[in-house]
């Protein structure tokens, strides 16, 4: 076992360990895959304890990482005095390796040395395969390189030159060179977890009643508890912002590289960094409650699930083991029918049971599955179940929530009608100022939009409310007001022509419609209208065009009128729209669309969502990156950006054409390798030697290797 250095964020320079490990600060985070069938894909992925020290290694196996990588390397230096001393690389190299005595037995030695050290914890991890009565990955390279070791020693003593001695050291280092980079690559998958957690402050600065502050261990924080964050810190905990105003940098969760306005009354999330201000942060949540933690939890729940091309390679592996010894007795049977029994007959079947060993069988998938949870992390694509990733692929109608998916859940200002000399940005400036202190959720969005088009807003005095008819202050020596129809029925004034149709139209759309009113030289009169409506986001118009480009049609669920749905359908181009649908009711709906035919996938945010999300074949969560503890969803996406929606289905076909790609590779080789072995062919001339047939499978391993890496250059819709 080696130290693990551990890097900290910058902003942590000041910190030190006190010994309080990441699963006391995050909760407990094992990530193990239990089933002993597994075989060696099961893997107990910990996090690091405060020696730094990475306990990664098979469930099973009783090993890790670091030891299949020094086995890897003592097992390979051995090989080579085999390897060179063999009599086949000598005839295939042209040379000859000096003679000495004692030099014919370097290759059996070494090779019984390498059989010992690097292969015997292959016939450990096959135990429980056999105790379970369920053969798998383990059980056939047992069986391969026992029938190796075995056969070649009873051949020092037998009348026949065929030894498998230097096929021996090469089937267990391809074997221990696979599991290392098997073990290495699921380690890096989850390794963003754990840099995730080292992200988590040790301390942190908790306000007494008295305004002075004290430090204490994060474990010691509750909830309601004040807390100061200064310039450049992590957020201890998640809570909301009671004082001061910051950028706060999300990407930890996010991926999103801008940082975040924070203000008073918006939330933070544990690990993320503050920016250039203070901020005094009412915690809300701490420990296992943190989203954080919750995103820990949903990674070990995909660790631990499969997919289905995952069990197909398990049960392969399963079935080969039988193939194997079925057409080891069919070679039997028929070399001794053809030429009697001799020491020839034993080395075809063990050439057979030495060529059946499958590891390229055993790495087709589960280094696509690291390749891609690590992408989908990377991307803000939290996968809960690996089936829900498999079966993204096959949806062909997709169904959002309207409200804080396709649009951003606030209202905004969606269009602006003004009279004669007076301007948009003039008129939305005087009316933000008005608004000003208002918290009503159309003065919230007037606001917003001001601030979105940076304008400078005026100075306005004598503030006042109407009740149920809007507000009123004084600009310039003037009377203003903002309201709707109830205030120009107060004041008794018509709308200009202008103004009446653009009511008009936007009535039609089922938009809010606010007034500016002003009293001056030419009377008191309407000077400007705006439409307010809840804001489409930027992003949701895009990535309904790429989802139309991957032939998924989709459709749309809302609790609004008919208008409102109608203006949000038409305008991003949504084929099918359903209105005036209360929360209990949208999983008929996604029933509905499944008794057509459809494969359908439902895109909520996680609370009044969840039957609907149940009910569909696939289930994303949007938007949860405070909430990441969705039990409905199969999918959880950390970012309320539909565009990762798209990101979803272009990773599930990518990683599953790998999967595909590996399993042909794999099978391929023992389809082709299996009857040549057992003498299909010999009576043209063609046999298969087992030094080709070890060639083949070394062959068909880096392939299958190679290409699951090359995922990771493939680029995400965006």
């Amino acid at each position: 076992m080696e130290e693990s250095h551990e890097h900290k964020h910058p902003s942590e320079h000041n910190q030190t360990e006190t010994g309080t490990n990441h699963s006391e600060k995050m909760g407990t985070h094992q990530m193990e895959h239990n089933a002993h069938s597994e075989g060696h894909k099961n893997h107990d992925m910990k996090n690091e304890d405060h020696n730094g020290e990475d306990h990664s290694g098979h469930v099973d196996h009783s090993g890790h990482e670091q030891m299949f990588r020094k086995k890897f390397w003592v097992s390979l230096i051995l090989s080579i005095p085999v390897l060179f001393f063999s009599s086949s690389i000598q005839t295939w190299l042209g040379y000859n390796a000096p003679e000495f005595p004692g030099s014919t037995w370097i290759t059996p030695v070494f090779a019984v040395v390498v059989f010992l050290y690097g292969g015997m914890p292959f016939l450990k991890m096959a135990v429980p395969e056999i105790k379970n009565r369920q053969p798998g990955m383990m059980t056939l390279i047992s069986l391969a390189i026992s029938v190796a070791f075995v056969y070649s020693l009873a051949a020092l003593f037998l009348p026949t030159s065929v030894t498998f001695f230097w096929e021996l050291v090469t089937l267990i280092d391809i074997m221990l060179l696979g599991h290392w980079i098997e073990m290495r690559s699921i380690r890096q998958a989850s390794g963003a977890l754990n840099e995730l957690a080292r992200l988590m402050p040790d301390t942190a600065e908790r306000i007494l009643p008295d305004g002075n502050t004290e430090t204490v261990n994060i474990r010691q924080l509750q909830n309601d508890d004040l807390v100061l964050v200064r310039p450049g810190t992590n957020v201890p905990a998640d809570g909301e912002v009671h004082g001061g105003e910051s950028d706060v940098n999300e990407a930890m969760l996010t991926g999103e590289s801008l940082p975040v306005k924070k203000r008073v009354g918006d939330k933070v999330i544990a690990g993320t960094i503050n920016g250039d201000g203070s901020l005094r942060v009412k915690i809300t949540a701490t420990g296992d409650q943190t989203a954080l933690a919750g995103i820990m939890r949903l990674v070990e729940q995909a660790q631990q699930s499969k997919s289905k091309t995952q069990i197909l390679a398990d049960k392969a592996a399963g079935w080969l083991f039988y193939v194997a010894l079925g057409v080891a007795a069919i070679t039997a049977v028929a070399w001794t029918i053809a030429v009697g029994f001799n020491v020839e007959v034993i080395a075809r079947i063990a050439t057979v049971l030495v060529i059946a060993c499958p590891h390229a069988l055993g790495l087709a998938v589960p280094l696509v599955v690291a390749i891609t949870t690590a992408m989908g992390a990377k991307n803000g694509i939290l996968v809960r179940d690996r089936l829900a990733l498999e079966k993204a692929r096959q949806i062909n109608m997709i169904v959002f929530d309207k409200t804080g998916t396709l649009t951003e859940g606030k209202f905004g200002v969606v269009a602006i009608q003004t009279v004669e000399n007076v301007t948009e940005e003039e008129a939305l400036a005087l009316t933000a100022a008005i608004e000003g202190d208002s918290e009503h959720t159309i003065a919230r969005g007037i606001r917003n939009s001001a601030e979105e088009r940076k304008l400078s807003l005026p100075v306005i005095t004598g503030f006042e409310a109407i009740k149920g008819r809007g507000v009123k202050a004084i600009y310039n020596d003037h009377a203003v007001y903002v309201g709707g129809p109830r205030l120009l029925e107060m004041l008794k004034i018509d709308l200009p022509k202008n103004i009446a149709e653009f009511e008009q139209q936007t009535s039609q759309k089922g938009q809010s419609v606010v007034n500016l009113v002003e009293e001056g030289a030419r009377g008191t009169r309407v000077i400007a209208a705006f439409a307010l409506a809840d804001v489409i986001r930027a992003e949701s118009k895009a990535a309904i065009q790429k989802l139309h480009e991957m032939k998924i049609e989709v459709a749309m669920l809302t609790g609004d009128s008919q208008a409102v749905a109608k203006t949000v359908a038409d305008e991003l181009g949504i084929d099918t729209y359903f209105a005036e649908v209360l929360p209990e009711h949208k999983d008929q709906k996604i029933m509905e669309l499944q008794k057509q035919g459809k494969s359908v996938a439902m895109v909520g945010d996680g609370v009044n969502d969840a039957p609907a999300l149940t009910r569909a074949d696939v289930g994303i969560a949007i938007g949860s990156g405070t909430d990441v503890a969705i039990e409905s969803a199969g999918i959880i996406l950390v970012k309320s950006n539909p565009m990762d929606v798209v990101k979803i289905f272009d990773l599930s076909r990518a990683s599953y054409r790998k999967m595909i790609q590996n399993l042909i590779w794999a099978a391929g080789y023992n389809i082709v390798a299996l009857p040549l072995a057992a003498g299909v062919l010999a009576p043209i001339g063609i046999l298969l030697s087992p030094a080709m047939g070890a060639v083949l499978m070394s062959l068909s391993t880096v392939i299958v290797a190679i290409n699951a890496q090359l995922l990771r250059g493939h680029k995400l819709a965006a």
